[in-house]
């Protein structure tokens, strides 16, 4: 049988990449770390991690063992939950959300499902897909709100995410452009119509998702600042600084002076949509996404 607190071990090893970081995390010595990890491998018949100077590293067996650890988690999680409301009579619902999406979707869905579940108590966590999804795998969140460019989710180690995904909206980049820019009265433009243009973006992974797309145009994009908001971004287009690529979702509320072009197909687009523990069945979670959903068909019909 395997050891539940082994398991445990094995995701901080695996979260932090050293016994000894593992071990304060965990406040146990790295000697107890170490033995968990090698009682864990000895009762599987299998290296879990791989050793070195340089730290530790999960071997494809010990991949497998996270994957199955985090979904041991989420189901202790959920079952402690189910006990407090038991006790209480209250359920408690935690979301994750990234900006935009939830300035956008939220709003209009919470209502829904406070009418159709009102002893609910709702906390939120905001921040990007590569922190939340995790969370969600971990049982920490019931589920969030995300997105993901051509890649995969960003959902953490193991063989398959645990997660099923549920798509909301497509949310298609723009160019923004001061309306006195050459190019401000286009309809549509091809990113090699802009390869000697400068760009100030309003995130890291927008500027990597330019980047892929520019290689592919046969550019290498001239990038003189990267923000973590996308007003700000577009308020330094406003300024003069450059031009910038902005979601669809996140061109409120309007800028003077500044104009928005969409760009020629295949262009960049951000997939929006509900992440949640496969075949976990929670009615105040079904019901949330119920109502994103027709949060998200409003917003699509109003386009």
């Amino acid at each position: 049988m395997i050891d539940v607190q082994r398991l445990r071990v094995l995701r901080a090893v695996a979260k932090h990449g050293s016994f000894n970081q593992a071990a304060t995390a965990l406040h146990l010595t790295p000697s107890a770390v170490s033995q968990h990890v090698a009682a864990l491998e000895r009762s599987l018949g299998a290296q879990v991690v791989a050793r070195s100077t340089r730290g530790v590293t999960l071997t494809r067996a010990g991949r497998i063992m996270v994957g199955a650890a985090e979904s041991v988690a989420a189901e202790l999680e959920h079952a402690r939950q189910q006990v407090d409301q038991l006790s209480t009579g209250w359920t408690q619902l935690t979301v994750a959300t990234f900006t935009s999406g939830g300035r956008l979707l939220l709003p209009g869905a919470l209502p829904r499902l406070m009418a159709a579940h009102p002893r609910t108590v709702l906390h939120l966590r905001e921040g990007e897909p590569q922190d939340t999804l995790p969370l969600v795998r971990q049982g920490a969140v019931d589920l969030a709100l995300a997105y993901h460019f051509d890649g995969p989710l960003p959902a953490g180690p193991g063989p398959g995410s645990g997660l099923e995904w549920i798509p909301l909206l497509e949310d298609p980049l723009h160019v923004v452009l001061p309306k006195v820019h050459r190019l401000a009265d286009r309809d549509s433009l091809d990113l090699t119509e802009l390869a000697a243009e400068p760009w100030v973006l309003g995130c890291l992974k927008t500027e990597a998702y330019l980047r892929r797309y520019a290689e592919r145009a046969g550019f290498d994009p001239e990038v003189r600042g990267t923000t973590t908001d996308y007003f700000f971004a577009r308020s330094l287009v406003a300024a003069g600084m450059g031009i910038s690529l902005i979601p669809s979702i996140a061109l409120a509320p309007e800028i003077p002076d500044l104009c928005t072009v969409p760009i020629r197909p295949p262009g960049p687009i951000r997939h929006i949509g509900v992440a949640v523990i496969s075949r976990k069945n929670r009615p105040h979670a079904t019901t949330l996404i119920q109502a994103l959903r027709e949060q998200a068909e409003q917003q699509h019909e109003g386009c």
